[in-house]
């Protein structure tokens, strides 16, 4: 229980990657709430014992972002703030216009800046706090047909290494977790897409999608969240401005 009496946020909670963070925070000892735009798949990981509360909210509207914050904090405030909430769209270049880049920026990268704007005040009075980022494998090197998502991802990362800096006496760590493909709905929908779009068979589309990882699979939530864990338990306070690799070693 090395979070015990710690209060954490996690958005994007309520399912994949996210629920496995809440879950794994929870075991810990921490008292979990999550933020997402699914108010059934929220409650439902509350019902099932991942986190302890919820709020329905969209992390690219900052006035929500900093409402349910407010509301889920109480006099407390968070000790941890985990900005998991993303998405990705995929296209060539030339097909991807201003709009779609936009649109990664916002909840990618203007999502996190939301959530770390409401969670970091109380941090810093406290003295004490961690912000964490899941980004992604995309946030260090490029793929194609994802430009705007990497590009997304790639801010993302730049965002941690600055902040890091500014609060590097604070007593408040920021980073970055980065996989690679994980075991989520957001890729099971990637296949689904690849399969429509070229006939392939969906075992076809999977060898394709984790051809670059040399342990040949996909990444599970949960080694995602055990990353999450070590950045925000005892041991970790030199940590800062890092982005960890979870992608079985393709880079």
């Amino acid at each position: 229980m090395v979070l015990q009496g710690q209060h954490a946020l996690v958005t994007g909670g309520g399912r994949g990657i996210g629920r496995a963070i809440a879950q794994a925070l929870t075991g810990a000892g921490a008292q979990v709430a999550i933020l997402g735009r699914d108010e059934a798949a929220l409650r439902e990981a509350v019902t099932a014992g991942a986190a302890a509360d919820f709020a329905v909210c969209d992390v690219r509207d900052a006035a929500s972002v900093a409402e349910a914050v407010a509301k889920l904090a109480g006099d407390k405030g968070f000790d941890i703030a985990v900005a998991n909430a993303g998405a990705v769209e995929t296209g060539p270049f030339l097909r991807s216009d201003a709009e779609r880049f936009r649109r990664m920026l916002d909840i990618n990268l203007i999502g996190t800046v939301n959530l770390f704007h409401a969670a970091l005040p109380a941090m810093l009075e406290r003295r004490r706090g961690r912000l964490v980022a899941i980004a992604s494998t995309a946030g260090h090197r490029g793929y194609p047909y994802v430009s705007a998502y990497a590009a997304a991802k790639h801010a993302v990362l730049g965002l941690v290494k600055s902040l890091a800096l500014e609060t590097a006496r604070s007593g408040v760590t920021v980073n970055a977790v980065c996989p690679g493909y994980a075991d989520t709905d957001m890729v099971a929908s990637g296949l689904d897409a690849i399969v429509a779009k070229t006939g392939k068979s969906r075992e076809q589309a999977m060898a394709e999608m984790v051809r670059d990882n040399p342990q040949g699979r996909l990444i599970a939530p949960e080694e995602v969240a055990a990353s999450v864990l070590y950045l925000c338990g005892p041991g970790s306070d030199a940590v800062t401005g890092q982005s960890l690799l979870i992608n079985g070693g393709e880079f």
